[in-house]
């Protein structure tokens, strides 16, 4: 089952898809984000805010937030922990 992960403003990105969530000041990532620009592989989900995180995602999308890396990984870590404690084995 899918889980969305909340990266700001209503935006929601499958948690099962994500790679990576990385920094946009590092020069790789920057060309990363450069060479993808203009194509379907870029997805902008800062609305006009900057971009403060780059998620990476298995089919190599782009998709760029304006929230944290920080704070999108304590919300992945967050839907987990919760599934975790919501499994009782005995």
């Amino acid at each position: 089952m899918a889980r969305l992960i909340n990266i700001g403003f209503g935006n929601v990105v499958n948690s099962q898809k994500i790679v990576a969530v990385v920094s946009p000041d590092a020069a790789p990532v920057k060309r990363m984000v450069q060479n993808v620009k203009g194509t379907r592989l870029l997805i902008d989900a800062t609305q006009g805010r900057k971009t403060k995180a780059v998620i990476i995602t298995s089919d190599d999308y782009l998709v760029l937030s304006a929230l944290q890396p920080e704070t999108i990984a304590r919300r992945f870590a967050e839907i987990y922990d919760y599934e975790d404690k919501g499994d009782v084995h005995e």
